[in-house]
């Protein structure tokens, strides 16, 4: 059983790059008078409390959320800005919304939600968080559930893809599985999160063939690199990555500010 929980990482500046991006698709997704579908692989447990134990350890919401709201980089219109004071007015001003808290935030009656995760605690932490809202949540490996939920209905939809790469050899599976999903299902929005490395990791030289074998293949994505200090000395991720495919309008620009942004850290 995979070991990783994110409850240590919620609010960092991954999250921040990540969630900016997601709520902005999801936010001109939903403009449009028609249902979509939402499908995410990794969901984690979908609701997090930055005063945590395990969030004070590492202080990484610290120097995530909690200084660029400082920052004022998010107008108060802005829809991450609105998903998390959508979260914080039910869950207090410590909550921090996972991605399908996100999403939950800024859906629709009439739009889907389906929503993966294999760690066991996660899944049931998922399942209390979801409880309001409904969707339909399978405790299943969420890179086997990808295909097997494409295309789904309706057909307008986004996948969020964001494995915790705690298995190495997903550098290598998922540029292969992006492209499966995308023949089967050619209109979604398929878009995968992954950590940007520090040269001196073992496995960066897999995570950047990885970026080039998706850019090969899929010239036409959006990708969206931001870099930032490490969480801590000798940590490895210096950085955040989004590859999207059948990018939203908008996102270009969302991904172009966010990277101004970040290279004032």
């Amino acid at each position: 059983m995979l070991s990783y929980q994110h409850i240590y990482h919620a609010g960092n500046l991954a999250d921040v790059h990540k969630h900016a991006l997601l709520a902005v698709m999801l936010d001109y997704m939903t403009r449009k008078d028609k249902p979509m579908s939402y499908l995410e692989t990794h969901s984690g447990r979908g609701l997090y409390a930055l005063d945590a134990p395990e969030a004070v350890k590492t202080g990484e919401a610290g120097a995530g959320i909690r200084r660029i709201e400082k920052l004022g980089w998010f107008a108060p219109d802005h829809p991450y800005a609105q998903a998390l004071a959508a979260v914080r007015a039910t869950h207090g001003a410590m909550a921090y919304p996972g991605s399908p808290l996100i999403a939950t935030s800024l859906l629709r009656p009439i739009d889907g939600i389906q929503l993966c995760e294999l760690h066991p605690r996660e899944f049931e932490a998922l399942r209390a968080a979801m409880a309001p809202f409904g969707g339909v949540l399978h405790p299943k490996d969420g890179l086997a559930m990808a295909l097997a939920l494409a295309p789904p209905a309706p057909r307008r939809g986004l996948m969020l893809i964001d494995p915790s790469w705690e298995v190495k050899s997903d550098y290598e599976t998922i540029p292969k599985l992006i492209g499966q999903v995308a023949r089967k299902w050619n209109v979604g929005v398929i878009a995968l999160w992954y950590p940007v490395l520090a040269p001196s990791v073992a496995i960066a030289p897999a995570q950047a063939a990885m970026v080039r074998a998706l850019t090969a293949a899929h010239p036409e994505a959006l990708l969206s690199e931001v870099r930032f200090p490490p969480a801590r000395e000798g940590h490895g991720m210096i950085g955040s990555g989004m590859f999207v495919l059948n990018p939203p309008w908008g996102l270009e620009g969302e991904a172009q500010r966010l990277q101004r942004l970040f290279a004032t850290l």
